[in-house]
């Protein structure tokens, strides 16, 4: 609120008695901080994750121990993926924007291959392809191209909307489209209708936040849903799991068992659940209880208290990811940040209302919590990029300069590596910073000062790039002893950049060129291509020399009795008339 006083406005706070906020209003002014983003981020991934691998090893334990296996093998991969996609979260976290428009074409690339190389040389597990074996680590690459199809298609938007390209549906829609359908069509062919579908999501969120005209929107959205229901008739495995959700009722052993099992898991856990490792549907009643059902044991292990959690946490990454996206200037960036959001809530809401019977069962993993190398990793690499995003906030980057050094930079202390947590802060510290660090400066001049010259070539290490010579420092001059070269009023003729002050020098002001010179000058007094003597200039002399003779020993011309006409200019401009 302000008010008039004298003429003048003055601010007034609206608690003028510095007392802190209280009550809903408090507690809603706490989210509009630099940093609220970035932490609930942050702190919404982090215990997702640690539940899903206590959930993991809750339930893998049973089915390893029914094969005779060690309970701990599958907690251990588990265990490893999250360790690689808390490593790449953690550095994607301080990368500029630029990498990932780099590398976008490049992992559309590499997906579409690793896709081929499945349907070429993937073992079939039941009826389908997707997985492929890489020292002894089984892969799915269709995980990996959701994410390398999100930026490629955030990138490809972003480029229209700087040429202007949006009002345009060719323009707009291709390749965009084509490239969807090719990707969406390699997956399907190794039967995976769950990864189809949140690959036409990312489609439709892209489309959406970049403002596609209604018609046209429509039109895609008919188009996808109808390609939908062709995939389900098509294949009878999928019809019956269509009618099984139309008509839920049957025998808890034939076809809809994993549905009807799955809500009696969650059913008998109750308010509390019957306990951390106590499920009893997770010995062989629950299908796939580790991957696609694991929010079944959860609801029986951690009863509603522990299903509600997970709900109000997915709320709160969309939350935090939504706003990150409203908060982006750049479109690229705002583009990512809503597909991914989109990505990650809309699967797990998939996958969620396929257990407790609210959508058919598609298949499709718990984003953070379900067993999956694949899917642990592309997801927190994901995440990584909008914790990058967040970081570039308006005020996010001195509130964490202000904050000291992160929990990574400190770990690595704590552990000897110091010096590698410190460079790492460094890297993060400023866009051009980190974008000179990946190599990427080259990719755009926005991170070159206001007025910079692009340096030629690489220079050595501890010399300056060629151009103008590192502040402090003087460059040698061959010409110092002489008083016409070494003129401070002139050195300009000898800078890279004649119309830039140095370091550390006042503006330059051009200098009018005066008239002809005066009558009764000589030419010694005159510096190269000025025709009036200057004040400063030394006057050198040999006894005994005329002045005509200086000036042939130095090899100009002189007055009339030197061989030269009157008010002749000097140095550079001596054939010009003044």
């Amino acid at each position: 609120m302000s008010r008039a006083a004298s003429g003048v406005f003055e601010v007034v706070p609206d608690n003028p008695a510095g007392q802190p906020r209280t009550g809903l209003r408090g507690r809603l002014a706490a989210l509009d901080r630099p940093l609220t983003s970035y932490y609930l981020l942050l702190g919404c991934t982090g215990m997702l994750l640690a539940i899903g691998l206590v959930m993991v090893l809750s339930t893998s334990s049973a089915a390893q121990l029914y094969v005779g296996q060690s309970p701990y093998s599958v907690f251990i991969k588990q265990l490893l993926g999250a360790l690689l996609g808390l490593a790449a979260m953690w550095v994607l976290s301080k990368a500029p924007a630029r990498l990932f428009r780099a590398l976008a074409t490049p992992m559309l690339i590499a997906a579409i291959g690793g896709l081929l190389v499945v349907l070429a040389f993937g073992p079939t597990v039941a009826g389908a392809k997707r997985w492929i074996v890489v020292a002894g680590l089984t892969i799915q690459p269709s995980e990996f191209a959701k994410l390398a199809f999100l930026l490629w298609g955030a990138n490809l938007l972003a480029n229209r909307a700087r040429l202007g390209q949006l009002t345009d549906p060719r323009k707009l829609l291709m390749p965009l489209l084509p490239g969807a359908a090719f990707v969406a069509m390699l997956v399907m062919l190794g039967d995976d209708l769950g990864t189809t579908f949140l690959l036409l999501v990312i489609l439709l969120s892209l489309l959406w936040v970049i403002g596609t005209p209604g018609r046209v929107f429509t039109g895609i959205l008919g188009l996808i849903v109808f390609a939908l229901l062709v995939m389900i008739v098509v294949a009878p495995y999928r019809f019956q799991r269509l009618t099984g959700y139309l008509g839920p009722a049957g025998n808890p052993l034939g076809a809809n068992m994993q549905g009807i099992q799955g809500k009696w898991a969650i059913g008998s856990g109750g308010v509390f659940g019957v306990g951390l490792g106590e499920s009893r549907q997770k010995w062989g009643w629950v299908p796939n209880a580790s991957t696609d059902f694991i929010f079944a044991i959860l609801g029986e292990e951690l009863g509603l208290v522990g299903t509600v959690s997970v709900v109000l946490l997915y709320g709160g990454f969309a939350y935090a990811g939504l706003r990150v996206a409203r908060r982006m200037a750049d479109p690229f960036m705002r583009l990512a940040a809503a597909a991914a959001t989109a990505w990650i809530v809309v699967q797990a809401m998939v996958n969620i209302g396929a257990v407790i019977g609210l959508l058919p069962i598609t298949g499709v993993p718990l984003p953070l919590i379900s067993q999956g190398l694949s899917s642990l990793i592309a997801s927190l690499t994901a995440i990584g990029m909008l914790l990058s995003f967040a970081r570039r906030e308006p005020g996010a980057r001195e509130a964490l300069a202000a904050a000291g050094p992160s929990i990574g930079a400190r770990i690595a202390g704590a552990v000897g590596l110091g010096w590698l947590g410190a460079r790492l802060e460094s890297w993060g510290a400023s866009e051009p910073a980190v974008s000179g660090i990946w190599g990427l400066g080259a990719l755009s001049g926005r991170d070159r000062p206001a007025g910079a010259r692009p340096a030629r070539g690489r220079p050595a290490r501890g010399r300056p790039a060629r151009g103008r010579p590192a502040p402090g420092s003087r460059r040698p001059d061959p010409y110092r002893s002489d008083p016409y070269r070494s003129d401070p009023y002139r050195s300009d003729l000898y800078r890279s950049d004649p119309g830039r002050a140095g370091p550390g020098e006042p503006p330059r002001v051009p200098r009018p060129r005066p008239g002809p010179a005066a009558a009764g000058t000589t030419p010694r007094d005159r510096l190269p291509g000025r025709s009036v003597p200057h004040p400063a200039a030394p006057r050198r002399t040999v006894p005994g020399e005329a002045p005509g003779q200086q000036a042939q020993r130095r090899g100009r011309p002189g007055p009339r009795e030197a061989g030269g006409r009157p008010g002749q200019a000097m140095g550079p401009d001596r054939l010009k008339e003044v």
